[in-house]
């Protein structure tokens, strides 16, 4: 019988095989992840408000 993490490769000691400088810079992309969390995290923020008060007019009366 034959182990069959024989055919698997040999770890490397790089954390990956793609140069360093074929990623692109994560800096140009700020603004939209920072657009993207304001188009999610409002509406969402919004809707925990409105949460809040309607759980208050239901418990209090």
């Amino acid at each position: 019988m034959t182990d069959p993490d024989s055919t698997a490769p040999a770890p490397s000691d790089t954390p990956s095989s793609t140069p360093p400088d074929a990623r692109p810079e994560a800096g140009g992309r700020r603004p939209l992840m920072a657009l993207a969390w304001l188009w999610v995290g409002a509406p969402f923020a919004y809707g925990v408000y409105e949460l809040l008060l309607k759980m208050r007019l239901l418990f209090t009366g």
